[in-house]
């Protein structure tokens, strides 16, 4: 990366690229400051020494994020979200509509992660921007959105795997059981959780499999889906058919009540589908050029799967045989495959979608490893000593094992057997979803809101706006603010309290459990945090730091 106003330190660093602002007798410079690369250069302006293994490309960044957004899993594990809260019409048209609100966050972030490339990620930028409580906020609201998303993921791939299964083997296997669905549950957390622990380099291989994967696999789902079928339903019925599945409003399918209430419950499926490119930014620490390549990785990650989701739901609407069958059955997107596909061609859809979604858990689980590791680094997490630790392979392990242990504990309600309307409902699942994807855009809109308000003041990276930030970041807290109130809306209304048939089993316990973690959050500040806790730690000397801090990096506009 060219430095016009830097001058090239001599001896290990002339073949990697260490450079100190103008001025600076290179004399002064330390051996080890003197080997730097500039990616380890920028990490130390930051406070930072290089402790994980930097051995990601550009690529294999951008495929973490691309492999947690995974078409093949959030398409599927939330496609009744979507149909019984709107129906096809709502699908169609929703997608593309709240897919340019996501990128319009995700650019927001490529422009905070080209300044701030550190694993820490939105953490370290709330900190920056808004002082250590904003940061303290920040790094919680992300660690329990980010933990949610491990649980949500690999639950829906054991659900996903258990329904292969029943297509596979029809006749001799039964799906539907929540206990041996729980059980390949935590089978596929633990499989992840080996997998992360031995080898940061086969992860990175891991990812790139996964991109192409998800792309090839994607359109043979689709090609599957145009040819088998012995007929498709026609685009009025897939742009223009509604659908009210949720008990609320009579079934009603028109009104203020249906815009207000029923749309945002299916918006789920694009809000929860398109999450988790924050993982770029978690990984930056561990990329090459991250300044530039984990900006990328997040925006077009999210592009991308724009594009080759909606391709993929419009796939499943297409070849839907009977709508009211699918509406009575739950809206599970394998009713689709149930009519319109045979038995074995219907569980190779399903298997090519449970192996996306096992290497989605499995980049999930970094992701969140990745976070913790920084935010404990700093101190902000009780036991931080343990899940900062890195053993040989640079890995933390006890922070791997810790992620896999709470997603299970998250995910025990999934437990509850649930029937709503006669049809099986997994209301615990959408809760899980909902606390990670609420915990997720919460912690997202704290930094966009103080780069806001910071204004020209921004020191920006390589890759950023320019103007343009003011009108995305508006737009990105708009975003925020429905999917707010989205994941706190309750799935059915068996679980509004007021409701003939109410029960505990039907609540999206979102609304109860985020609150909690929100007072909780607030009384630990108040009590303890506020006394010890500054915000993100140095691990190098300040004098390194104002050493380097000099050294101004040229910005990009927007590709």
């Amino acid at each position: 990366m060219p430095q016009p106003d830097a001058t090239l330190v001599p001896g290990a660093a002339e073949t990697r690229g260490t450079h100190v602002p103008e001025g600076v007798d290179v004399e002064e410079i330390p051996e080890h400051i003197a080997g730097l690369s500039p990616d380890e250069q920028h990490l130390a302006e930051m406070g930072y020494k290089q402790e994980l293994n930097r051995s990601w490309s550009g690529f294999s960044n951008f495929a973490i994020s691309f492999s947690i957004i995974s078409i093949l899993a959030g398409c599927f594990t939330t496609f009744s979200s979507g149909w019984n809260g709107g129906g096809p019409a709502a699908i169609a048209w929703g997608w593309p509509v709240l897919a340019a609100l996501v990128l319009c966050i995700g650019l927001c972030l490529s422009e905070l992660v080209s300044a701030y490339p550190t694993s820490g990620g939105i953490y370290w930028w709330a900190s920056k921007l808004g002082g250590a409580k904003s940061g303290y906020y920040t790094g919680w609201l992300n660690l329990i959105g980010l933990l949610a998303i491990v649980a949500s993921v690999a639950y829906g791939c054991a659900t996903f795997l258990d329904l292969t299964l029943g297509f596979l083997f029809p006749g001799s296997y039964t799906s539907g059981n929540l206990d041996t669905i729980f059980l390949y549950f935590m089978g596929v957390v633990a499989l992840a959780a080996i997998v992360n622990i031995f080898s940061s380099h086969l992860l990175s291989i891991f990812n790139r499999v996964s991109v192409w994967w998800h792309v090839f696999g994607a359109l043979a789902i689709i090609l599957i889906l145009v040819i088998l079928p012995n007929h498709h339903a026609s685009a009025s019925m897939v742009f223009t058919s509604t659908v009210n599945n949720t008990g609320f409003f009579g079934g009603k399918t028109s009104g203020l009540g249906f815009l207000i209430v029923i749309l945002p419950i299916g918006a789920l499926l694009t809000q929860y589908t398109i999450t988790g490119y924050d993982a770029s930014a978690h990984l930056s620490e561990e990329t090459h050029s991250a300044a530039d390549s984990a900006a990328k990785g997040i925006w077009r990650s999210i592009f991308y799967s724009a594009i080759g989701g909606w391709l993929l739901l419009l796939a499943f609407l297409f070849a839907v045989q009977n709508e009211s069958k699918v509406t009575s059955g739950g809206g599970g997107v394998s009713l689709i495959f149930a009519q319109a596909l045979t038995s074995r061609w219907g569980g190779t859809v399903l298997l090519i979608s449970t192996v996306g979604q096992f290497f989605c858990t499995m980049a999930c689980l970094t992701s969140c490893t990745r976070m913790l590791f920084a935010f404990s680094r700093d101190g902000a997490v009780p036991g931080h000593q343990l899940w900062s630790r890195l053993s040989s392979r640079r890995v933390p392990v006890a922070g791997v094992i810790l992620v896999a242990v709470v997603g299970i504990i998250l995910t025990l309600p999934a437990l509850i057997k649930v029937d709503i309307n006669g049809a099986p409902s997994p209301v615990a699942f959408f809760a899980v979803v909902s606390i990670g994807v609420i915990g997720l855009y919460w912690c997202f809109a704290i930094p966009i809101w103080h780069r806001w308000r910071m204004g020209d003041s921004f020191q920006p990276g390589h890759w950023n706006l320019g103007a343009k930030y003011k009108v995305l970041s508006v737009v990105a807290l708009l975003d925020v603010v429905l999917v707010t109130f989205m994941a706190f809306m309750p799935t059915s209304n068996l679980g509004v309290p007021w409701t003939t048939g109410f029960a505990w089993k039907y609540v999206n316990y979102t609304i109860l459990v985020f609150p909690a973690f929100l007072i909780f959050l607030w009384i630990y500040w108040h009590v303890s945090v506020k006394n010890w806790f500054t915000g993100p730690k140095q691990t190098i000397e300040q004098e390194t730091i104002e050493l380097l801090g000099g050294v101004d990096y040229p910005a990009s506009s927007l590709p």
